[in-house]
């Protein structure tokens, strides 16, 4: 049987789930209204732009986003209709395919930016000071390679 959490570490899970649901809602509902993009797209964007020759490998990409193979087909097909991403074959390994970033995504991520910051302000970064930024940082810094480890060594490898 699982022990259950003292009402200190419950309190906080439950402030963690409640408050993160809310805060990822917001952050949505003001990217939708301000650029038609979801939480989704802008992440794909972002992760394209910062790519060398802003592309990826689909596998890697669904990797960086935690989507299945499935889930990311479905959202680069999505982004691919609106002109935002284009899908090629891999350079090097032709059975493989790239999500690559288009002039138009690149645009679009330019024009949702600035908007996107300043709900990631308001909602929440204006609200802290800097030593609970900097233990945020820590915390989820900690917890995300932790569960990228756990992901990564329960992942079979395919070569």
């Amino acid at each position: 049987m699982t022990e259950s959490l003292d009402s200190t570490r419950l309190a906080a899970w439950r402030a963690y789930v409640e408050s993160s649901q809310l805060l990822l809602t917001q952050l949505e509902d003001d990217l939708r209204a301000s650029s038609r993009l979801t939480m989704a797209d802008y992440h794909v964007l972002v992760l394209l732009s910062e790519a060398p020759g802003q592309r990826l490998r689909m596998g890697e990409l669904a990797g960086r986003l935690v989507f299945s193979p499935s889930r990311l087909t479905y959202q680069i097909s999505s982004m691919q209709r609106r002109g935002l991403v284009s899908r090629e074959p891999c350079p090097e390994d032709r059975r493989g395919s790239e999500a690559v970033l288009t002039a138009t995504g690149l645009l679009t991520l330019r024009d949702a930016a600035p908007h996107h910051l300043a709900s990631v302000r308001a909602h929440l970064m204006d609200d802290l000071d800097d030593d609970e930024v900097a233990c945020l940082a820590r915390v989820f810094a900690r917890l995300g390679a932790r569960l990228r480890a756990t992901r990564d060594a329960a992942t079979p490898t395919t070569r």
